[in-house]
């Protein structure tokens, strides 16, 4: 991320953001293989869905999901012009990314996983006293994330996620932009380790219907 964040401090979307990632990946490591969009079987739900990026190296495979959420701001980088929009939904955001940790601790190969969160909205990473029905998704720095996550205290189960692992919530600094509203950039990056699994990835195919969730 900090070689990332010298070249592109700044992303039009969560695919601009997920691109360039994998470009930097190529370019600090050329052996690497990253594939966008790769199917993989969910051995937790029996499903084939896909990942985000999966980097195959000498050392092993790396499935990485990204989330990049955005309050307004507008800029010039570079030669570049970004018009940052605003996106409102915060506690959904929430949960999208603890499903994302979720679904990479369900795959169940032995891989690594990689859950980044990228963002320009303080609201992620300071903590809030209120009371809100997202509030076992909270992602504010130091917290331990971890256990059963109930929304809205259990009143709309679907949305309850069961993590296996504990994650220590410790932001790094991304970018700093500008003074402006939302001008500084930070981002998240959880650790994922699967369940192990007998069956080798090589094997997984794509399935009928497979389905991109997150």
């Amino acid at each position: 991320m900090k070689a990332l964040s010298l070249e592109r401090p700044v992303f039009h979307s969560e695919a601009d953001f997920q691109f360039s990632f994998a470009q930097a990946v190529k370019a600090l490591e050329p052996d690497v293989q990253c594939r966008l969009e790769r199917p993989i079987l969910n051995s937790s739900t029996g499903r084939t869905e896909y990942l985000d990026l999966l980097c195959s190296g000498a050392e092993g495979e790396t499935a990485i999901e990204f989330k990049y959420f955005t309050r307004r701001w507008h800029g010039v980088v570079g030669n570049e012009t970004f018009q940052l929009r605003e996106h409102a939904a915060i506690d959904l955001l929430r949960l999208h990314f603890v499903h994302d940790v979720a679904r990479l601790e369900g795959f169940g190969f032995p891989r690594s996983g990689l859950a980044v969160l990228l963002t320009n909205e303080p609201g992620l990473w300071a903590q809030s006293a209120r009371n809100t029905r997202d509030r076992d998704f909270h992602l504010y720095e130091g917290r331990e994330l971890s256990g059963t996550l109930l929304w809205a205290e259990g009143a709309y189960t679907p949305n309850t996620r069961e993590l296996r692992g504990a994650y220590a919530l410790k932001w790094q600094d991304y970018a700093t932009l500008d003074e402006q509203r939302g001008g500084r950039l930070r981002y998240l990056a959880l650790e994922v380790l699967p369940a192990s699994s007998p069956e080798p990835p090589d094997r997984v195919e794509p399935a009928p219907g497979a389905a991109r969730q997150g």
